[in-house]
Formats: C-alpha cells, structure tokens, sequence
C-alpha cells in the first residue's frame, strides 16, 4: 500500500517564537492538510486557557481547511513525571493529562501523545518507576476511552528516560497495560539512537503503531529533512511495504530552525512529497 501526501502532517514545536497563525499560514503554503499540535506557551499552554480560547484555536485550524490529527501537551521541559517517587508530581502529572485528553476531544482530535516519564538514572527505583507509569498509563487509558481518544506512547532517548527507550521497553510497557486505547509510537531519532527500523516496530506492534514523528537527525537532533543523515527513502520503503496507515509527523525542534522555521517545514515537505507519489 503507497503512502499518501495526506498521511504527512507538521507541529508548531519550531514556531515557538513566532505566532501560531504563521505556523497554520505555512503549512497551507506547502499543501500541508493535517497538524500536530504541539500544547505548550506560548501557542496552546492549556492550563493558563479559557473555553473560548481553546474554541478559537480550534477555529483558527478548521476555517484554514486543516485536521489537527495529535494534541502533544509539553511534557519533557514542564515538570511532568507519571513516574515519579512524589505523590504530587505524579498527582499533577496525572491531572495534567487528564485535561490534555478532554482538551483533545474539544480540540476535535483522538489523539494524545504521551510518555511514561523516567526514574532515576541510578536505576535505585527503576522498578518502582516502572510500576508507578504503568498504573497512571492505564488510569489515563480509561479516561481516553472515555473520551474516544487514542495515547500515542512515545519512546524516547536514553537519556531522556530509563524506562520506554526502545522497541523492547515499548513493547513490554504494552503488553503489560493491553489497554486498547494505548498504542505505540515512534521516533525517528530514538529508533535511530537505538539502531532500529521502521520494519521492526511494524513487525513487533503491528495495528498497535498508531503514529510516527518523522525527522532526520544526525543521528541525534530533531531536523528537517536533508539536514542529516537517515535513510528517508528506506524508512519509507518499510512503511509502504507494510501498509502504515496513520500520519507521519514532522516534529523539528533544533534551535538552528528557529529564527526561519517555514524553511524547515518547506525543506522537508519538498523531499517527502517528492518521494511520495499521491
């Protein structure tokens, strides 16, 4: 089964100094049809919202004609942990989540990226950690049900997190949740790090890969495309020979983007659309 222009979608990560219409404006440019939004100030810091603004940014995407196809709260740089040893990181973690899902559906989206959070790098309470992201990753999953949202778990660097790092971490995480509404995702970059390949996550989750983000790196970094060294060609042979059918999202983040960050999105989406036929 081809990939399809349609599946690619872009987020407003490197747009983090400019307004948020700049971003929606560009990715109408490039004959973008879907977004990732990234939920973070100073474009969509939830907590600090009222209804009316969250229904204008909803309004400020569809009036464009674009599908906002994943809500991904910022999770790495603001103090969330559902891992965590302290009962109120964990506690607000959990609510910090909890919104992001009902800000999903208002938002018109079924998706929510999110992660497991980490213990600590001394291993003193990966266990522990392991154990206490599992039972909050199944209270959201409830509450996702709820909702009719899907939780795209994320994995993440060595160096980010001691816990969902690879295919192997991930894989084991979903198997011990066997939530339905909890599926894996990837990033380029982590897989990279990892030295994995799309066709091994498709062959381990199947169905239960339920998004991508998808950059070139060097390996590490988050760049547009051309501006690394990953095989784009070969990661897109993968998903095609198995049938991916969910979005490829460019999430680039690298500070050299952020004073042009339209270049980045156009770079990208001049090489991915040229190696992608419909």
């Amino acid at each position: 089964m081809k990939l399809k222009r349609n599946q690619i979608a872009v987020m407003n990560i490197q747009y983090k100094y400019f307004p948020l219409s700049r971003f929606l404006d560009d990715a109408v440019e490039n004959g973008v049809e879907n977004i990732e939004l990234w939920g973070a100030a100073p474009h969509f810091y939830f907590p600090e919202m009222s209804f009316r603004e969250i229904q204008n940014t909803r309004h400020e995407i569809e009036r464009r004609g674009l599908k906002l196809i994943c809500l991904t709260p910022e999770q790495c740089v603001y103090p969330v942990n559902l891992a965590s040893e302290s009962r109120e990181t964990r506690r607000r973690s959990l609510r910090f989540f909890e919104d992001s899902i009902r800000i999903a559906a208002e938002l018109g989206t079924n998706k929510v990226l999110v992660t497991t959070g980490t213990g600590y790098f001394d291993q003193s309470d990966r266990q522990e950690a392991w154990n206490r992201a599992a039972e909050n990753l199944y209270a959201l999953g409830d509450v996702a049900a709820h909702y009719g949202v899907t939780l795209a778990l994320e994995v993440l660097r060595r160096d980010e997190s001691n816990l969902v790092y690879d295919l192997e971490s991930l894989r084991r995480m979903l198997s011990e949740l066997s939530h339905k509404q909890i599926g894996g995702m990837i990033d380029t970059i982590p897989m990279a790090l990892a030295g994995e390949s799309p066709k091994q996550y498709l062959d381990a989750l199947g169905d239960r890969l339920v998004h991508i983000h998808f950059i070139d790196g060097a390996p590490r970094g988050h760049l547009a495309w051309g501006d690394g060294v990953l095989d784009m060609q070969q990661y897109l042979q993968e998903l095609e020979a198995y049938g991916y059918q969910n979005y490829l999202s460019l999430e680039i983040t690298d500070g050299r983007y952020y004073m042009d960050p339209s270049a980045s999105v156009r770079q990208s989406i001049e090489r991915l659309f040229g190696a992608i036929s419909e």
